[in-house]
């Protein structure tokens, strides 16, 4: 596994697997959240039926945003440019023709979380818990928001946006509907993954591209309304209250 992480894409069957990996909990700095959306924008336009997006390792499904980059942020433009990484990942799910099964196999965090509910049918394992800690570091969820609230509503958005030091287990997200299942075992969780992603490759595409649409009815402006979130998150970043939120953070994580 490379030191810097990397995005992999492999199509058998109908099936299209898009997995990303980063040694540091899987946290996404922009050149796999880059790499992420042109995979995810490729296999929407070629020869596959379903799209399986999981991480690699077996901790965190996703930490969200590099520290490592985000505490390097020197300008609003360098800081929207690193939240649009997000905003394209998001869109690029939004506008894939083909449906997203999640593979959610540990804990989700701020960005992680967008993912999942980015995701067109997401399946946790019950270790999978969630936090949008973006608050607890002078930020917020801006660019993840609209995709989290769609799927589980704003009251639930807003229970996590504004305690953002607590984490939320699997069965919360399950009822709120983040994830549509939840299973005791990775094990489990894997077959499930399979059994509908082997169920979806063998269905009508042009159906499930037109139940897609309906799915998404309603976020045809989050090109703008993402771009203009991206573009909070990256004045807020470059705060001192962010900036010593974040050091401190990486010195407790070094120790």
């Amino acid at each position: 596994m490379p030191d810097n992480g990397y995005v992999t894409s492999h199509t058998e069957h109908g099936i299209t697997t898009i997995e990303f990996f980063h040694p540091k909990s899987n946290s996404l700095p922009l050149k796999i959240l880059d790499e992420l959306r042109q995979e995810i924008h490729y296999a929407g336009l070629h020869d596959t039926n379903v799209i399986v997006l999981r991480s690699g390792g077996d901790g965190a499904f996703c930490a969200g945003a590099s520290f490592d980059e985000l505490i390097n942020i020197k300008s609003e433009k360098e800081g929207l440019i690193f939240f649009m990484g997000f905003a394209n990942v998001i869109n690029a799910m939004r506008k894939c023709s083909k449906l997203i099964i999640g593979r959610i196999h540990g804990k989700c965090v701020g960005g992680g979380v967008g993912l999942a509910a980015a995701c067109d049918y997401a399946i946790g394992v019950k270790t999978a818990e969630v936090k949008l800690s973006e608050l607890s570091i002078g930020i917020g969820p801006f660019v993840v928001g609209p995709a989290i609230e769609r799927k589980i509503g704003l009251a639930a958005f807003s229970q996590l946006g504004i305690d953002a030091t607590l984490w939320r287990n699997a069965d919360w997200a399950k009822k709120k509907g983040l994830f549509a299942e939840v299973h005791e075992t990775i094990q489990n969780m894997d077959e499930s993954v399979l059994r509908l992603a082997n169920s979806l490759a063998h269905s009508n595409a042009e159906a499930m591209t037109e139940l897609k649409k309906k799915f998404w009815a309603g976020t045809e402006n989050w090109d703008v309304l993402l771009n203009e979130r991206a573009a909070i998150s990256g004045k807020l970043i470059l705060s001192d209250f962010t900036k010593n939120a974040i050091a401190k953070f990486k010195m407790k994580a070094n120790k």
